[in-house]
């Protein structure tokens, strides 16, 4: 295993910073002589990939044992950024100009020597996916103590004695058994402890971690949240936390730089920024932040009096019901029930939020509803019907377009298919009512020969939405549709499923592990664990009035914009026992 950081591909955004207007940025306190030399010290960093700026003259310093969150949509450069800390661009053919110095080091000066002191040794980086940063073929103690090898030369049996001791300091259960382990026996949260325990091995200054909770439910985004700010404090490890995920930042760090199209938008305290934001953008990036506190959003019509609803259906139509359902996987003594005895039903019209960890069965209840999956015991009625397999119906819109599209196939044939399977053969009809649905999902109608690669996420499950509608359904399940989206994006694609509903009298069944989205689009809420829904009721009811332990814990666990909330729940965390 190297003991540099793997080179990330990075995608260039799609405006060049060029377009856009240079804001006023504030700058930060000055700090005081005593302080001495800063940790992170950057000046003027500019990034070109080719003919695209990534970066455009952001600069900003990091003190010893303090942290700092970049903030911003896709494409924003805060990666960018972070990977030019540790010069993970050189030799990729990107230009790099400015000053950046990171615990005494001037990297873009520095030899590849000096470089492999600096990765790993002197800082450190945490990457957004784990299973892509962790050899599948070697046990995870292993990996960790191979990096420790190369930067202190210690023997075999010190280093794996240092890997047992920095997996136990992140809160992995039976450290010396399970650094036996390889990753794929590890689960999402373990693996990213495991990351935070590799970066630690050599006790760095710095950790820069790269959207280090994207994949993770709400619990352990949380659990992985706390780590780091314990950390902190025992360690005196500086912090550079990139995310898109305000709340995240707000809940780990003292100063925000919020970054647009490669610049610096806004920076300050955490307080300041998001509490009184001085930036057009930063309010609006603010404003799409979906709040756990807040009930469903002002404006929108539920069915409870049946307004927006689409032709004279009556809102107290049941169009789907499970009854009993159960699913087991595995044979004999190591099959396990991954859903188990769950009734539930939606009517036309309406939303139920669907929210769980991740192994509640949340996922496989939906496959089911679907057809994609056959209930081991138990039914589900379609309008009063027993549905066996898929129905044209039922649709569902994926989590991941990358992988329920095609790479090979335009978005248009992926979406024609639909229109096919029942029986429309006249190709101009085909392509026209595809371009309609491409449109209509805020797409342009003359992209039908495009692949999905040339699109961006929000785009792509735009797509996966335009072809679940293709079907005509009167049911979209939707499985975690925006939780790879950053907000801004994720806002426009819930809002987009809501006109839909409005217009077209659909019903919705939203999977999903954020709480704060499932409360701003849901009529009711289902919360599952372990296969069984433990709590079902009006979404405001579930949220305000919560009566089960386990959804206690659940909100407990979201992040909050306010820096002292989010201290305060902290510490509620630590007082709550698992439910």
């Amino acid at each position: 295993m190297s003991d540099s950081s793997p080179t990330p591909s990075v995608t260039a955004p799609s405006v060049t910073a060029s377009s856009v207007p240079r804001p006023a940025v504030p700058s930060p306190a000055p700090v005081p002589a005593s302080a001495g030399a800063p940790l992170v010290e950057v000046s003027g960093l500019v990034v070109d990939f080719g003919g695209l700026r990534a970066v455009d003259g952001i600069s900003f310093r990091l003190e010893k044992g303090a942290a700092l969150g970049l903030v911003g949509e896709s494409g924003s450069g805060k990666s960018t950024v972070a990977s030019a800390l540790l010069a993970l661009h050189r030799g990729t053919g990107a230009r790099v100009d400015g000053t950046v110095r990171v615990a005494g080091v001037d990297v873009r000066r520095a030899s590849d020597g000096e470089l492999r002191g600096l990765r790993g040794g002197k800082a450190a980086m945490v990457f957004q996916d784990p299973l892509s940063s962790l050899d599948p073929y070697y046990a995870v103690g292993d990996q960790i103590a191979e990096v420790y090898r190369v930067h202190t030369k210690a023997s075999r049996r010190a280093a794996r004695a240092r890997a047992v001791q920095v997996l136990d300091r992140v809160g992995i259960p039976d450290a010396a058994r399970r650094s036996r382990s390889r990753p794929h026996e590890f689960s999402g949260g373990m693996r990213q402890r495991a990351l935070i325990a590799m970066a630690l091995a050599c006790e760095p200054e710095l950790l820069i971690a790269d959207e280090p909770t994207t994949a993770l439910d709400v619990t352990v985004q949380a659990q992985i949240l706390d780590l780091l700010h314990t950390l902190r404090q025992e360690t005196g490890t500086g912090l550079l936390l990139v995310t898109h995920d305000v709340g995240v930042a707000a809940e780990s760090v003292d100063e925000i730089l919020v970054m647009r199209h490669g610049r610096a938008v806004e920076h300050g305290p955490v307080s300041a920024v998001l509490g009184a934001p001085r930036e057009p953008y930063t309010r609006e990036l603010l404003g799409a932040v979906p709040r756990v506190d807040t009930p469903r959003t002002a404006g929108r019509t539920g069915p409870e009096d049946g307004a927006g609803l689409a032709g004279d259906v009556r809102p107290d139509d049941v169009v789907l019901e499970a009854v009993g359902l159960r699913r087991e996987f595995g044979r004999g003594k190591r099959s396990f029930a991954a859903v188990d005895d769950v009734s539930l039903s939606v009517r036309r019209g309406e939303t139920l939020g669907v929210v769980g960890e991740s192994g509640s069965g949340k996922t496989t209840l939906g496959r089911m509803l679907v057809g994609l999956l056959e209930p081991t015991a138990g039914v589900v009625r379609y309008e009063g019907r027993e549905q066996s397999g898929v129905r044209p119906s039922v649709q569902m819109v994926f989590q991941d377009p990358v992988s329920s599209l095609n790479p090979r196939r335009s978005v248009g044939e992926s979406i024609a298919d639909p229109l096919r399977a029942r029986g429309e053969k006249d190709e101009g009809r085909v392509r026209g009512r595809v371009r309609e649905l491409l449109e209509r999902v805020g797409l342009d109608g003359a992209h039908y020969g495009r692949y999905p690669h040339e699109f961006s996420g929000g785009q792509r499950q735009r797509v996966g939405i335009a072809r679940a509608l293709a079907a005509d359904p009167a049911v979209i399940v939707c499985d975690e549709p925006v939780s790879a989206l950053d907000v801004t994006t994720q806002a426009q694609v819930v809002a987009l499923l809501g006109e839909l509903q409005r217009e077209l009298g659909l019903a919705l069944v939203f999977v999903a592990h954020d709480l704060a989205v499932v409360r701003q689009v849901s009529d009711h809420v289902a919360v599952m664990r372990r296969g069984r829904i433990v709590e079902h009721g009006p979404a405001d009811e579930v949220y305000d009035s919560p009566r089960d332990p386990y959804t206690r814990q659940l909100l407990a666990a979201v992040p909050a914009l306010d820096p002292e909330v989010a201290a305060r729940r902290r510490a509620e965390r630590g007082e709550l026992s698992p439910a």
